[in-house]
């Protein structure tokens, strides 16, 4: 109830409007309607007007509508089961890497303006390599470095962009290859950790491939599909941020529906191995890359969204994902 009377009081009318006028096109309901059962689902269901358009819920029975994770329910089980004094060590890439420095699997650096002499060395171990800044989030600001044919003070550079992690690239498995090579395309596992029963379970997985850019992030043009927890096949097309659905990649041609990726299990017990680390954070989105000798962990995220794991196209018969968090945590959300 909180929930939703905080978001009255700071919802974008307009913003709300302009979502009635979506779902209006898209199922030619009547919009005062619309607007009546947007107000339901909020205060039901602590489902926002983005959760109601983007989940489709003006389609969904009351049955339905109870499996589905929203905005005001996600938030709520993160507030719940992490504690945000253990935040650092997600936001802050030097301390994760340090933190999780077992499951990387590869090497890394933090430059600074006295350390040249150790910047040199790992050069010239990895003269290719990503540069990031220690606070960076979504893919951006990482620059892929050639030290062999930069033209100028590579050092300088690094230090002037506040681009301080260096980390040895991750070579991916040639199976997660066949689907998109520019990009290391990551399995998003989100990780729920019973404080009673001491152990942690994966909730959700799905798949973020890249679509022609060097990142495999939604936001940045990426798609994501579900993966099946039990066999590590996929079996619905993946699904890009404009709702465009590939039944095959569309520059390799590769059949994503069907396709199974290698080294699933190992890569469930990663995840859930990690999120034993730290428990005080029990709800944590690891991404998990496929190497040919093991997965590894590129990063793990605080406060892991809701939305793109239980897309309308995903969802068999109308099943949100809600109902796998409860399971683990052993009580209803």
């Amino acid at each position: 109830m909180k929930y939703v009377i905080n978001r009255i009081f700071n919802m974008s009318l307009k913003n709300m409007f302009k979502q009635i006028n979506v779902v209006n096109e898209r199922s030619g309901k009547n919009k005062i309607l619309i607007f009546f059962d947007m107000i339901v689902c909020g205060f039901k269901y602590q489902a926002g007007y983005m959760d109601y358009m983007l989940f489709e819920m003006y389609n969904l029975s009351s049955k339905q509508r109870k499996t589905i994770m929203t905005r005001g329910k996600n938030n709520k089980l993160i507030k719940t089961y992490n504690d945000f004094t253990y935040k650092p060590y997600f936001l802050m890439k030097d301390k994760f890497d340090n933190k999780f420095k077992k499951y990387l699997h590869r090497d890394f650096l933090v430059i600074n303006e006295n350390n040249i002499k150790e910047f040199t060395s790992f050069i010239k171990k990895h003269p290719i390599f990503f540069a990031k800044p220690l606070d960076g989030q979504c893919g951006k600001r990482i620059e892929k470095i050639d030290a062999s044919k930069y033209e100028g003070d590579l050092f300088k550079h690094l230090l002037d962009n506040k681009l301080y992690l260096l980390e040895e690239p991750i070579i991916q498995h040639e199976e997660v290859n066949k689907l998109h090579p520019c990009s290391i395309n990551t399995i998003r596992m989100v990780t729920v950790y019973n404080k009673e029963k001491k152990y942690g379970k994966v909730a959700v997985a799905y798949f973020r491939i890249g679509n022609g850019k060097c990142v495999d992030n939604f936001n940045s043009g990426g798609m994501v599909v579900p993966v099946d927890k039990e066999s590590g096949t996929i079996l619905y097309p993946a699904q890009d941020k404009a709702g465009n659905l590939y039944y095959n990649h569309p520059l390799t041609n590769t059949p994503i529906v069907g396709y199974k990726i290698p080294m699933f299990k190992e890569a469930i017990k990663l995840a859930e191995e990690l999120s034993t680390i730290i428990p005080e954070m029990g709800v944590v989105g690891w991404d998990i890359a496929i190497t040919p000798k093991g997965p590894v962990v590129v990063e793990g995220n605080e406060f892991p969204g809701h939305d793109i794991y239980q897309l309308p196209p995903h969802r068999t018969n109308g099943i949100g994902v809600l109902p796998e968090f409860e399971k683990i945590l052993g009580h209803k959300l």
